[in-house]
């Protein structure tokens, strides 16, 4: 979309000369601005702020959590309108549920509104989507899912705007999003928040995950500059539904869509919505303990990936595509950690690779939660700060359910 592109991709560079702080005794190193203001900071010299997008940076990475947000809004809508009250009494919710997701809608709508502001007169208008659902305890599945890729798109990219300003009110917007997850899956009966640190992943990732969604946009609307990576789909993908889920059988999904739900409609004495029982129950509620977790580690993870070139998005106008070599390693990307562990090839498009037994801090499982998984041609060092830097390594992508 550029006039040119400087570079098939960015080089790795040492450390930034300019970062040398270091405080040997706890005492300020320099003279404050002011009384009781330590020096440094950004945005900080008293400027009036300007809460507007400052590069094409910050134009696409904002263009694309407006798409997030004009999404969550129609799929919130879009369940209160497509399920009855005695649906989702039957998924173990309330009216008052129902009221609460209601909410949740005009919370989007503010975001929406916000993120408008931010860009201008280009900003892209709401779509019409593509849902992968039939229940309810599938369409909370889904927001779940949905909100985790929204929420961990912005960490990824917050820290990186030009605009701190836009930084500043993203990041009041996001945390709101973050208690909508946690809330999701506590309708789903999964632990509401089975990690010590959430994840951030780069715009592509997230743009990856939205498109194959969104099925037509109106006329002229703003495209994306971010990649669409093929999906990589986990054939064994555990079943939240199931009161066993290591009795889940291959491509227990409502779809072939890398995000998409479980499914729910499974007989009544293998589901675990109605099943009373401590440890095994998975109705709505505030927390739930599992005795049988979604999966663990060891545990052989059966792969299948599509080839690049694939139409996706808004009228099919995107395609997918990667410039990675051949596929050697699973990227797995979940709070601080990117942990790889080797592909073991089946075919040109399947293999296999065993789930990783690695830890944030000791005591905290590293795969754990709704998380992000990649097949790469390397296994490239990177930190959550620098980790846009994995995406020419990176032949497809996937969702995985580990908690």
């Amino acid at each position: 979309m550029a006039s040119s592109t400087i570079a098939l991709s960015i080089p790795a560079l040492p450390l930034n000369p300019t970062a040398t702080y270091y405080n040997t005794n706890g005492m300020l190193q320099k003279p404050e601005p002011a009384p009781y203001t330590p020096n440094g900071g950004l945005g900080t010299n008293g400027s009036l702020p300007r809460y507007m997008v400052e590069s094409d940076f910050d134009y696409e990475s904002i263009t694309l959590g407006l798409y997030q947000e004009w999404i969550e809004l129609d799929l919130f809508n879009n369940g209160l309108a497509t399920f009855t009250e005695a649906d989702f009494i039957d998924a173990g919710l309330t009216a008052e549920d129902m009221e609460l997701i209601r909410f949740m809608a005009q919370q989007e709508s503010g975001h929406a509104t916000l993120l408008t502001n931010m860009l201008g007169v280009t900003a892209p208008p709401q779509c019409t989507y593509d849902y992968p659902f039939s229940t309810v305890r599938e369409w909370l599945d889904f927001s779940q899912i949905l909100t985790r890729w929204g929420e961990s798109g912005v960490w990824g990219f917050i820290n990186h705007l030009d605009s701190r300003e836009v930084g500043q009110l993203l990041a009041q917007s996001i945390a709101t999003e973050a208690r909508q997850q946690m809330s999701f899956r506590q309708m789903s009966g999964l632990f509401p928040m089975p990690v010590w640190f959430e994840t951030g992943i780069p715009q592509s990732w997230q743009w990856t995950y939205l498109a194959p969604y969104i099925s037509t946009c109106p006329a002229n609307t703003t495209r994306l500059a971010w990649q669409n990576f093929p999906a990589l789909h986990v054939v064994n993908q555990a079943n939240i539904n199931r009161f066993s889920p290591n009795d889940t059988a291959n491509w227990e999904r409502t779809g072939n869509r890398t995000s998409d739900p479980a499914s729910s409609t499974l007989p009544e004495n293998e589901s675990c919505i109605h099943l009373n029982v401590t440890g095994y129950g998975c109705g709505a509620a505030i927390s739930r303990n599992r005795s049988e977790p979604l999966t663990f580690p060891g545990k052989k993870i059966e792969l299948l990936w599509d080839a690049p070139g694939q139409a996706v998005g808004p009228n099919n106008s995107y395609v997918t595509s990667t410039p990675a070599g051949a596929p050697a390693y699973v990227a797995w990307v979940s709070q601080l950690n990117l942990t790889y562990t080797p592909l073991v090839a089946t075919s040109n498009n399947s293999g296999y690779t065993y789930q990783p037994d690695s830890e944030v801090y000791q005591g905290d499982p590293a795969v754990n939660g709704t998380m992000f998984i990649a097949l790469t041609d390397s296994d490239l060092f990177l930190t959550p700060f620098n980790l846009s830097m994995i995406n020419p390594h990176v032949l497809a992508l996937g969702m995985f359910q580990a908690g």
